[in-house]
């Protein structure tokens, strides 16, 4: 297989390239899509298939799950169950935006992320593009569009080079606006954790936490 890619330039072109990627989520291809981080590849968070193929196209196994995006921050309870205070004030200032939570997954959902040991990882992007998707996909397993052990790719001609054999489309909104991954934050305890440094530092979190009684710890 041989990725189709898509520009997004004008209106037009964006909602034929959104039509296309939205077509191949429904069919269990993967896409490669744009962020406000770097380039993802993408696959229905529902479709155990799919995102198995994501995990084989990164080189990945099970005991490293795709986190999932999502379009609207109220999506984090259809996800995630025992959300604590501490995380729904980082949603409410970080979201849209590079943090990516770690959350216990609700028990009834059907499907197969790989060994999650009942936790969900769930960001909502900043980037209009992406939401656009989303909002036609439902949420998407997602992971940085690169192989394991490369750079994660911030344009489309680095995640074509790498996963182009791979995915049925590609989305090529032009460079990354980010170009560094998001902050990975574990909110199963009482104080959530750094699980990633990413593009939101510890003070940035600590400080929109201020006057909670709790704080973020970076163990790393």
């Amino acid at each position: 297989m041989t990725a189709e890619r898509y520009p997004t330039d004008t209106a037009e072109q964006r909602e034929t390239a959104i039509g296309a990627a939205s077509l191949a989520v429904q069919r269990g291809q993967l896409i490669v899509l744009p962020t406000d981080t770097v380039y993802g590849v993408a696959a229905d968070a529902f479709d155990p298939a799919a995102v198995k193929s994501l995990l084989q196209a990164k080189g990945r196994g099970r005991d490293m799950p795709p986190p999932v995006l999502v379009s609207a921050a109220t999506t984090i309870d259809a996800l995630a169950v025992r959300v604590p205070e501490y995380a729904r004030t980082l949603v409410e200032v970080f979201w849209p935006g590079a943090l990516t939570l770690v959350c216990h997954q609700q028990s009834s959902l059907q499907w197969d992320l790989g060994d999650t040991r009942g936790t969900v990882a769930v960001r909502m992007p900043d980037h209009e593009l992406a939401r656009e998707i989303l909002e036609r996909t439902g949420p998407l397993a997602v992971s940085s569009a690169n192989t394991t052990g490369s750079p994660a790719a911030t344009d489309a001609d680095e995640a074509e080079r790498m996963l182009g054999e791979e995915v049925a489309v590609i989305l090529d909104g032009g460079a990354s606006p980010g170009g560094e991954a998001s902050t990975i934050i574990d909110v199963t305890g009482e104080r959530g954790r750094v699980l990633r440094r990413g593009a939101l530092s510890l003070e940035e979190l600590n400080a929109a936490l201020e006057g909670s009684g709790t704080t973020i710890v970076d163990e790393g």
